[in-house]
């Protein structure tokens, strides 16, 4: 499967960029490079997108499991090189689960399926930094 993606310079330093689904976002960048940050920054846009697949990847599986959540929230860091091009050299995603009587080992079990099996954007990091990965589990 092949995607493509229009990205479009609205001015400035901003940019529209669109999704195979049609769905658009505005990229930009801070002040100090010229921008406005009137959009998303390209770099951590790519935090999101891994956060988003193994987000997708882990509610899925869950849910195929019957397991119960009340909520769920990824907290992803990227530490970029000193040097350029800079990238992602060191990555870390907090998987946090929120519920009563939460099946740690199920969790676990989705989690791990994502890192290991599912997520081609967790793939494709581990092919140029160090990706990090813990559970949280908050009872009430």
């Amino acid at each position: 499967m092949n995607h493509k993606v229009i990205t479009h310079w609205k001015g400035n330093m901003q940019f529209e960029t669109d999704n195979p689904n049609g769905k658009t976002a505005l990229l930009d960048t801070t002040p100090e490079h010229g921008g406005h940050n009137s959009g998303l920054s390209p770099k951590a846009l790519m935090l999101s997108a891994l956060a988003g697949c193994t987000g997708l990847d882990v509610v899925s599986i869950l849910d195929k499991m019957k397991v119960k959540i009340d909520d769920f929230r990824l907290d992803t860091y990227g530490e970029l090189t000193e040097e350029h091009p800079k990238y992602y050299h060191t990555v870390s995603v907090e998987y946090h689960f929120y519920g009563k009587d939460l099946d740690e080992s199920k969790i676990k079990k989705a989690v791990d399926l994502s890192i290991e099996k599912y997520c081609g954007v967790m793939a494709m990091f581990q092919k140029f930094a160090s990706v990090k990965t813990s559970i949280h589990i908050h009872n009430p």
